[in-house]
């Protein structure tokens, strides 16, 4: 299938580790020019980049944080001045914290510092880059958003209470978004909920759940990083012709 992704500019926020690192390399092998934006890892996104090169696709490193009022402006203006174009914005990157506190407090517990930042982040920084990116979608009138929430925004859990929220937050805006882009061209909005994903980064989560999130699942296991990235990339690409304002589940079924 032709994905119709070549010589497309991609930003991925938190490009560089986890699932980000997946989908930056999945779009690079699409064609795609990759921007791999970043918080505080450097060095591991300029070895993406270099991986991406090496194999002849093209890639920017810049910094982004998602609490950082001026962050969204500057990768923009950074990717611009690289290629000329934005035509695909994947809001991967995520601000955790506020979890309920260890032994018997709940969340009414977590102190507000902790929670207000964090939900102010997620939802903040990732509305804020989707309004930087727009005006260049726009004016092509073409472009894909994806943003990444969490199966913990439907299905919940106990301590991830304001994750969750933030989370869910996403939705409402992807999907009300999704009629605004629309009008003006081919652009499309979506949400993707990973459930439990097995990464480079979080073994040791995923090994001490594995188990009980295998046992609900069809496909008796947990999904990779990879296979999440794969339905991101086809949602951001120009072969997804009709998916837009959804929030599509890929947890393996569970």
């Amino acid at each position: 299938m032709d994905m119709g992704l070549n010589g497309r500019t991609v930003i991925v926020t938190g490009g560089a580790g986890g699932i980000g690192r997946h989908i930056s390399e999945g779009f690079a092998a699409e064609g795609a020019h990759v921007v791999v934006a970043y918080k505080s890892s450097p060095d591991k996104a300029e070895r993406v980049a270099k991986g991406i090169e090496q194999n002849g696709g093209r890639a920017l490193t810049a910094p982004f944080a998602l609490d950082d009022p001026e962050s969204a402006g500057a990768l923009v203006a950074a990717a611009l001045d690289w290629s000329g174009r934005i035509d695909v914005l994947i809001n991967n990157a995520v601000s955790w914290g506020g979890t309920a506190p260890s032994g018997n407090g709940g969340y009414e517990d977590v102190p507000d510092d902790d929670w207000q930042g964090m939900v102010r982040a997620n939802i903040e920084g990732a509305i804020r880059l989707s309004r930087a990116v727009t005006p260049a979608m726009r004016e092509r009138r073409w472009g894909r958003m994806v943003h990444i929430s969490s199966a913990l925004a439907v299905v919940g859990g106990a301590g991830t209470e304001y994750y969750a929220a933030s989370k869910a937050a996403l939705h409402g805006f992807s999907r009300s978004a999704a009629f605004s882009l629309g009008k003006d061209g081919d652009i499309l909005s979506n949400v993707v909920m990973p459930g439990l994903t097995r990464t480079e980064t979080n073994a040791h989560i995923a090994d001490e759940h594995s188990d009980h999130y295998s046992a609900l699942s069809p496909l008796g296991r947990l999904l990779d990083a990879a296979e999440v990235a794969n339905s991101v990339v086809y949602l951001g690409s120009a072969a997804n012709t009709g998916i837009t304002g959804q929030a599509i589940m890929v947890s393996g079924g569970v």
